[in-house]
């Protein structure tokens, strides 16, 4: 397939970007005193979910963090913002979007963030492949392929049924 893009989907990007926040918290809680240690320790999940999806207990544990450690106060909003790149339908958004979120990064010396940046750049045209609608359509219907084929264990056979559904009816 010549024209073929390579698509990154949406929840890869968005474990790189849980794994710069935790590496973040794994930073501070070398980096702080034993007294301030208490309030990171135990708050991993609390930091990788998203801020909507967190219950009342949850939220209480993130305002106490974010008033024990800057540093996590500053890389938190970061990674709650990246994630709404996933949501963006048009190429331009997205991009307008990242700059603007580069930008804001730019300030803080969050060095896991800046390593999540570089490997997005790296990646740029495979990410914001996923923004445009056609490559939905035709991961959709690979999809259902896939579903339908469960049990068929040579990947060949797969392929050519994948491809044989792109082609026109005769």
């Amino acid at each position: 397939m010549p024209h073929a893009q390579i698509i990154y989907d949406k929840f890869h990007i968005l474990r790189y970007l849980g794994d710069a926040m935790d590496t973040v918290r794994k930073q501070e809680y070398c980096r702080v005193s034993e007294k301030e240690r208490i309030f990171i320790k135990g708050q991993k999940y609390t930091l990788l979910s998203q801020r909507t999806n967190l219950n009342v207990k949850g939220k209480r544990a993130v305002m106490l963090l974010f008033k024990a450690n800057k540093r996590i106060y500053k890389a938190y909003p970061l990674k709650e913002s990246s994630g709404k790149l996933r949501d963006y339908k048009s190429t331009n958004n997205a991009e307008r979007f990242f700059t603007n979120w580069k930008s804001q990064l730019r300030r803080s010396r969050l060095k896991p963030f800046h390593r999540f940046v570089k490997m997005i750049e790296r990646h740029w045209d495979s990410i914001v492949s996923y923004c445009n609608p056609n490559n939905n359509i035709s991961l959709g219907k690979v999809r259902v392929i896939q579903r339908r084929a469960y049990g068929i264990k040579d990947r060949e056979y797969l392929k050519l049924k994948i491809l044989s559904s792109f082609l026109p009816e005769l």
